[in-house]
C-alpha cells in the first residue's frame, strides 16, 4: 500500500506568501487544497483551487466541507488570507474600515479554525499555522489597523495551542518582516483622508514600498511554514528571514526606550512637517 499524503489546506493561495506556501507543500510530498475569493482556473498551478472568502461562515463551511468529502481528514490548516490598509493615520480609517480588515485578517482565521478543528479533534492529531509578522510583536506607526490584526492574531495562536495540544494539534504562528509581494498594490486606501495626515502619508506609503520592494522573497516565509509543520517538536513562533530574525532580537533584549527611538529615528517621525514650525 502506499503511504497516505498529509492534506494541506492553504487560503489566500492565488499569489504571493500563499502560493509560495502551497507550492512547497506540494513540492514537500502533501496533497495541497488552496483557496481564493476569485474562481479558480485549472491547470496554473501545481495544487487544487477551492473558491472560499474567509469573511463568510457558509463559504468556510463549504471548503472545508469539500476537502472532507474528498479527502476525509485535514492535516495542516495555513491561516494566510489577509489585507493591509496602505500607511495613514489611524484615524483616516472608518470603523466600518476597520471591522473590515479584522474580519479577514483576524476573524477570518477564527471561522477558518473553528471549522477545520473539529475534524482534527476527532483525528487526534493536525497541525495550525497562522501567518503573521513582525508587526505581531513591534508597532508600525501609521499601520495601525494591520499591526492591531497582527497582536490579535498571536495572543489567540499562543491561547489555542494551550487548549488543543492535549488534543495531538499544534498551533504556530509564522513571523515574516516585509516580504516582497502584491500586499502593499492591494491595500485599501484609507476612507476618511484628512489634509493634516497628507505629507506623512505621502512619505509613509513611500517608505513602505522601498521596504517591500526589498523585503525577503515569498519563498522564505514557505520554507517557514514548512519548517513548523514537519517539526517534531513545533515550536509556537517561527521567524522568517534575517531581518525578522534580528528584529524579534532587538525587541527582546535591547531596552524598550532604546527600540523607541530607533522606530522614530528610521521613519523620520519627530521631523516638523513642511508649512510648520517647531
Amino acid at each position: 500500500m502506499k503511504p497516505r499524503k498529509s492534506i494541506a489546506l492553504v487560503t489566500g493561495a492565488s499569489s504571493g506568501i500563499g502560493k509560495a506556501t502551497a507550492e512547497r507543500l506540494t513540492l514537500a510530498g502533501y496533497t495541497v487544497y488552496g483557496t481564493s475569493r476569485r474562481a479558480a482556473q485549472a491547470n496554473q498551478q501545481p495544487f487544487a483551487m477551492l473558491s472560499l472568502d474567509v469573511t463568510s461562515d457558509e463559504s468556510v463551511d463549504a471548503a472545508v466541507g469539500e476537502v472532507i468529502r474528498r479527502e476525509g481528514r485535514i492535516d495542516l490548516l495555513v491561516n494566510n488570507a489577509g489585507f493591509g490598509v496602505a500607511p495613514a493615520g489611524a484615524e483616516e480609517s472608518s470603523l466600518e474600515q476597520a471591522r473590515a480588515i479584522f474580519d479577514t485578517n483576524f476573524f477570518g482565521m477564527v471561522r477558518m479554525t473553528r471549522t477545520v478543528v473539529p475534524h482534527m479533534r476527532r483525528q487526534g492529531t493536525g497541525r495550525i499555522i497562522n501567518i503573521g509578522s513582525i508587526f505581531g510583536f513591534l508597532p508600525m506607526p501609521y499601520m495601525a489597523l494591520y499591526v492591531a490584526t497582527k497582536h490579535a492574531l498571536e495572543g489567540y495562536s499562543e491561547s489555542l495551542d494551550h487548549e488543543l495540544r492535549t488534543r495531538g494539534i499544534r498551533v504556530s504562528v509564522i513571523e515574516p518582516a516585509n516580504t516582497s509581494t502584491q500586499f502593499d498594490a492591494n491595500a485599501l486606501e484609507p476612507d476618511s483622508q484628512l489634509e493634516e495626515y497628507r505629507e506623512i502619508r505621502a512619505a509613509m506609503v513611500k517608505k513602505m514600498k522601498e521596504l517591500v520592494e526589498a523585503g525577503d522573497k515569498p519563498g522564505v516565509v514557505a520554507d517557514a511554514v514548512l519548517r513548523a509543520a514537519l517539526a517534531t517538536s513545533p515550536k509556537l513562533r517561527y521567524t522568517a528571514g534575517g531581518r525578522a530574525r534580528g528584529l524579534q532580537f532587538l525587541r527582546r533584549f535591547a531596552p524598550a526606550g532604546l527600540v523607541d527611538a530607533g522606530i522614530r529615528r528610521d521613519l523620520r517621525l519627530d521631523a516638523v512637517p513642511a508649512g510648520e514650525t517647531s
